[in-house]
């Protein structure tokens, strides 16, 4: 077999696991869509135009028909391939990422078996166009299946970090403001409101949260404990604990707003100072490599042509 054929094999291949992984992804929808199929399953039984019998199947959409009984096995298929302890994992982690419109955990596990297969399928391709033995075909599709399977924990990984690098950065300005709304003489609760409904991003959804979780009874501690747990950001946890102790011990609320926000403020400095203080490492690699190399053959370049001519002409 030829390398054009395996070459056209393998991208057909490629093209095909793309075109069912974004067929998948589109044909996912809500639950209330299979409670409004039952029921209009139930009306077209008890209407007379139904003729009480069973509806032809092939009138039902593909995506019903094939492709939503296909995603559900595969949401089997990656429960038994997951232990459960990395599926906790995953659902913190969609926690952390303030739950993604449209990600949970099944749709997680749907996509690592995806990724799985995509990874297994391009390991083996490359490894036929590259004209390899059997064994490294199997040994390529076995290391890119492994990768695969964790792309999309990666996904989330990534999502969680840029939610908590966000959440970072509003903290000081927020409990500035609320500071200022707390010393102006609203209660903590209503300056919280204040704060969430005037402020933009997912530190105010998570002020907002926490409001609804109060007004449905949960405790301010409580809900403050959730606010803490749900994020790795080592800042808002410790404004979560000084909040708490407040609240245990009677501390005037103000008080320790302001030395949280001065606190913060200074991180935050502390923080942009450590960054700029890496910037000089971080661009030795690029310049040593990229940039450096470049500029010698720009200089040395027509120099080192017009030696190699003098040379050759002698």
């Amino acid at each position: 077999m030829s390398d054009g054929i395996l070459l056209a094999a393998g991208l057909a291949t490629i093209f095909v696991a793309a075109a069912v992984v974004l067929g998948t992804l589109g044909a996912i929808n809500a639950e209330r869509a299979q409670v409004r199929r039952s029921l209009a399953a139930i009306d077209a039984y008890r209407s007379p135009q139904g003729g009480g019998g069973i509806p032809n199947e092939l009138d039902r959409p593909f995506s019903e028909r094939v492709i939503r009984p296909g995603l559900r096995r595969l949401i089997r298929f990656g429960r038994m391939m997951t232990p459960g302890w990395q599926i906790e994992r995953i659902r913190h982690g969609l926690d952390e990422a303030g739950g993604p419109s449209g990600w949970d955990v099944d749709r997680v596990l749907a996509y690592k078996v995806i990724t799985l297969a995509i990874g297994a399928l391009v390991g083996a391709g490359i490894a036929l166009v590259l004209g390899g033995a059997p064994v490294q075909i199997v040994t390529a599709a076995v290391l890119t299946a492994g990768l695969g399977y964790f792309v999309p924990n990666l996904v989330v990984s990534h999502l969680a970090d840029a939610r908590a690098e966000r959440l970072r950065r509003d903290l000081p300005d927020s409990l500035d403001l609320l500071t200022i709304t707390v010393e102006a003489g609203l209660a903590f609760d209503a300056a919280l409101s204040q704060v969430a409904r005037n402020t933009t991003g997912p530190l105010a959804g998570e002020f907002f949260r926490v409001l609804q979780e109060m007004q449905l009874g949960l405790g301010r501690a409580e809900a403050l404990k959730g606010l803490g747990e749900r994020t790795h950001v080592p800042e808002l946890r410790q404004f979560v604990t000084a909040m708490m102790q407040a609240d245990s011990f009677g501390i005037p609320i103000a008080q320790v707003l302001r030395v949280q926000a001065k606190e913060m403020r200074t991180r935050r400095s502390q923080l942009a100072e450590e960054r700029a203080q890496k910037v000089p490492i971080k661009i030795l690699f690029p310049l040593i490599f990229c940039v450096m190399p470049a500029l010698f053959i720009v200089v040395i370049g027509p120099a080192a042509i017009d030696l190699a001519d003098a040379f050759v002409n002698r």
